[in-house]
């Protein structure tokens, strides 16, 4: 596994059941293409570069907890055209640039400091976000689940 994946030494990670599942999950996705290629990096490297400097302004906008099925093509637009407003609203307001940045499909995954919660004096496995575990509150949708 390539170092940039290791699991092994991050205190975030949930507990797997199956950890052959979860590491045949990870090379599965390691050979898919980039969700972001360098080029694209470089640019926000050097636009942050200007924000920097004070030339320029950056606006985040997106949710803290995101599902898969709260995520639907009407509703990243919804969120891309309220930024989009913003951007417009504080590049006249500014005289700046606006580096705009999108916090979208990047919540499917939760750190969370600890490793269970109490609710309704049960205690279940915390929710880890849609990609880790479900947010139902049962013992069966909290289990870890890598697939």
């Amino acid at each position: 596994m390539k170092r940039s994946l290791s699991l092994a030494n991050n205190v975030y990670q949930p507990i797997w059941p199956d950890l052959n599942e979860r590491d045949r999950v990870v090379r599965e996705l390691s050979q898919l293409p980039p969700l972001v290629f360098p080029d694209e990096c470089d640019l926000l490297t050097s636009r942050l570069a200007d924000v920097s400097r004070g030339e320029a302004f950056v606006l985040t906008g997106g949710d803290c907890a995101e599902t898969f099925a709260e995520n639907t093509p009407w509703s990243i637009r919804a969120r891309l055209n309220t930024v989009l407003q913003m951007a417009v609203v504080l590049t006249y307001a500014a005289t700046l640039p606006v580096v705009k940045m999108g916090r979208i499909a990047g919540q499917y995954f939760k750190p969370r400091s600890a490793e269970t919660e109490v609710i309704d004096g049960q205690e279940l496995l915390t929710y880890r976000g849609d990609a880790i575990n479900g947010i139902e509150r049962t013992r069966a949708a909290r289990t870890p689940d890598a697939r």
